[in-house]
């Protein structure tokens, strides 16, 4: 179950990520009180999921799938490069991912 709340946490930094881009600064209210609640959504799931995992492994993976997916996310949905140095780095950063939860003993 810890795995699960993981990656929902990390797929809602994603979401809050890319949702800052919305906010203006945090001068629009509806996409600041999104971006707000997957914060504290995203944070509330992390700290669950490290009750059983080890802390180093489990934000590792959050961190790694929140910058995997916001980069992807802008590359496919904001218009940002999507170069083939990109696209490495960002299949670097799942391959640490899967490597982080391959090792973890969980």
């Amino acid at each position: 179950m810890a795995w699960v709340l993981l990656v929902v946490a990390g797929l809602l930094e994603v979401g809050w990520s890319v949702g800052m881009k919305y906010t203006d600064g945090f001068t629009r209210l509806v996409p600041s009180v999104f971006t707000g609640a997957g914060i504290v959504a995203s944070m509330l799931l992390l700290s669950y999921a490290s009750r059983t995992l080890p802390i180093g492994t489990a934000y590792g993976v959050w961190v790694g799938i929140g910058a995997a997916g916001a980069a992807v996310l802008g590359m496919v949905v904001l218009g940002e490069p999507a170069t083939a140095a990109r696209i490495f780095f960002v299949a670097l950063l799942l391959v640490a991912v899967v490597g982080l939860k391959a090792t973890s003993g969980h």
